[in-house]
C-alpha cells in the first residue's frame, strides 16, 4: 500500500479547535470500493494541480494512504482497521471514495461507522448549479444551499433489534408492562435518540457558517408536529443556541416581522424553522428564500440527495463529515460497481469534495480554482458519459480525461 504522506507535516489543532495547516500537510486518503479507484485516479492530480498553481509550488499535499472497505478486507480481514481510525485522527483531515454498505444484514455501514467513532457530528452538503449540467427543474440555478445534517444521532444511530429476536420481545415487554405501549407481533424496533448536546453543536456549526460566510439564514427542517419530544426538540434547542450563543447576530423570523417590518437588518442572519414535508416542497417551489439548512440526520438524508438532483444529480454533489477533532471529506454517491476499472463514472463529486476540504484547510483560492475550472469544463460541454447522454452536442469524455480537462481548464 502506497504511503507518501509520512514526509510531510501534520495538521494541528490549537486550544480553540483551529487547525494548524503546514506548507505540506499529510493528507489521509481512502481510494474506496467499486468505482472508488477510478475517481481518485481523477481527483488527485486535479487536487494537486491547483494547489500547485495557486501556490506557485509553495504548498504541496503529502498524500498518506488509507486501509478500508474490501481492499482492507483482503489485506487485514477487517473493513475498517484501527489503524485506519488512528491515522484520520492523526491527520486530523482526510478524503475518502465511496465505500461497500450492505442491505439488510450483515457488516454495518462503514460510512457510518466512521462518522460515530471519529464523531464527524456535521454531515455537510453544499448544494449548488454549474451552467449547462442538465436538470430536472425549470430554474435549477436558484439552488445554493448548504446542508448541515447531524450526524451521529437519530434512526442512523444503529440501536436497532430484529423482528422475533429476544431483545426484541423483551424491549416490547418493557413497554408493555411499564408504558402501556402495545406494539405489532413480532415487530422489529429501532430507537430514535436526539439530545441536546448533538442539536446545539449541528446548530452552532451551521449558524457560525451563516454568519462568517454572510448568508441570509439558516432554516430548522424538523418533524416536530409528530415527533415532538425529538424532532420538536431540536427545533427547541436550536432557537435556544441561537438566543445564548448568537444573539447579536442572528434574529428569528418573527423578529423580522414583528419588530423590523418584514425586513431582516443588514448584517443579520435570520433563524426560523420547516416542517419536513413542507421543506420539501420549498426547495423545488421557493429555492432562493433558504441558504442554510440544519437537520436531523434522516431528514438530511432525504433532503440533501433530493436537493442534488435539482442540480444535476449526485455525480456533482460534494460532501463532508466534520467534527470537532477531524473531517473526512467523501463522494455522495455509492459504489456502482458494474462500472469498477472502466474509466467511466463521474468524478465531480469527489473533486468538488476535495475541493471543500481544501477550502477547510484555508486554501480557499486553490479550492476556488477547481470550481471555476469545473464550470468552464462543463461549459465547454466536456462530460462523462452521465451528464453527455442528457446534453445536446456535449463531447463525451472518461472519468480521468474529465480530470485532465478540469486541470486544462485552469489556465
Amino acid at each position: 500500500m502506497e504511503q507518501t504522506g509520512c514526509g510531510g507535516e501534520w495538521v494541528s489543532l490549537d486550544s480553540r479547535g483551529a487547525l494548524t495547516v503546514p506548507a505540506n500537510p499529510n493528507i489521509g486518503f481512502i481510494e474506496g470500493d467499486g468505482s472508488g479507484p477510478d475517481i481518485w485516479t481523477a481527483t488527485r492530480p486535479v487536487l494537486d494541480a491547483a494547489v500547485f498553481k495557486s501556490y506557485a509550488g509553495k504548498r504541496k499535499i503529502n498524500w498518506l494512504e488509507l486501509a478500508a472497505g474490501e481492499r482492507a478486507v483482503k489485506e487485514t480481514g477487517d473493513p475498517l482497521p484501527e489503524k485506519t481510525i488512528e491515522l484520520i485522527r492523526k491527520c486530523v483531515v482526510a478524503i475518502k471514495g465511496p465505500l461497500t454498505t450492505p442491505v439488510g444484514k450483515g457488516m454495518r455501514s462503514l460510512n457510518v461507522t466512521l462518522r460515530r467513532i471519529l464523531d464527524l457530528y456535521a454531515c455537510i452538503r453544499p448544494v449548488r448549479y454549474f451552467p449547462g449540467i442538465p436538470s430536472p427543474v425549470r430554474h435549477p440555478e436558484r439552488v445554493d444551499m448548504v446542508v448541515f445534517r447531524e450526524n451521529t444521532e437519530d434512526v442512523y444511530a444503529g440501536i436497532e433489534w430484529e423482528s422475533g429476536s429476544s431483545e426484541a420481545e423483551l424491549f416490547a415487554r418493557l413497554l408493555r408492562d411499564n408504558f402501556k405501549v402495545s406494539l405489532p407481533a413480532e415487530a422489529g424496533i429501532g430507537i430514535k435518540p436526539i439530545s441536546p448536546g448533538g442539536t446545539r453543536r449541528l446548530v452552532r456549526r451551521a449558524l457560525a457558517h451563516a454568519v462568517r460566510r454572510g448568508l441570509p439564514s439558516v432554516t430548522l427542517v424538523h418533524k416536530g408536529n409528530i415527533m415532538k419530544y425529538t424532532e420538536g426538540a431540536f427545533r427547541k434547542w436550536g432557537y435556544e443556541l441561537a438566543r445564548e450563543e448568537f444573539a447579536q447576530t442572528v434574529v428569528t423570523e418573527d423578529e423580522v416581522r414583528e419588530k423590523f417590518g418584514g425586513k431582516a437588518p443588514a448584517g443579520k442572519v435570520v433563524i426560523k424553522d420547516r416542517i419536513a414535508d413542507s421543506m420539501f416542497q420549498q426547495v423545488l417551489l421557493r429555492p432562493e428564500e433558504y441558504s442554510v439548512i440544519a437537520t436531523p440526520n434522516l431528514n438530511g438524508d432525504y433532503l440533501s440527495d433530493a436537493l442534488a438532483a435539482q442540480v444535476g444529480g449526485l455525480g456533482m454533489a460534494p460532501g463532508a463529515n466534520i467534527g470537532d477533532l477531524a473531517a473526512v471529506f467523501e463522494a455522495t454517491h455509492g459504489t456502482a460497481p458494474k462500472y469498477a476499472g472502466l474509466d467511466k463514472v463521474n468524478p465531480g463529486s469527489l473533486i468538488l469534495s476535495g475541493a471543500m476540504m481544501l477550502d477547510h484547510l484555508g486554501w480557499g483560492e486553490a479550492a476556488k480554482l477547481i470550481e471555476e475550472a469545473l464550470e468552464r469544463t462543463v461549459a465547454d460541454r466536456i462530460v462523462t458519459y452521465d451528464l453527455a447522454r442528457q446534453m445536446k452536442g456535449a463531447k463525451e469524455v472518461g472519468c480521468s480525461s474529465f480530470g485532465v480537462a478540469i486541470i486544462e481548464h485552469m489556465n
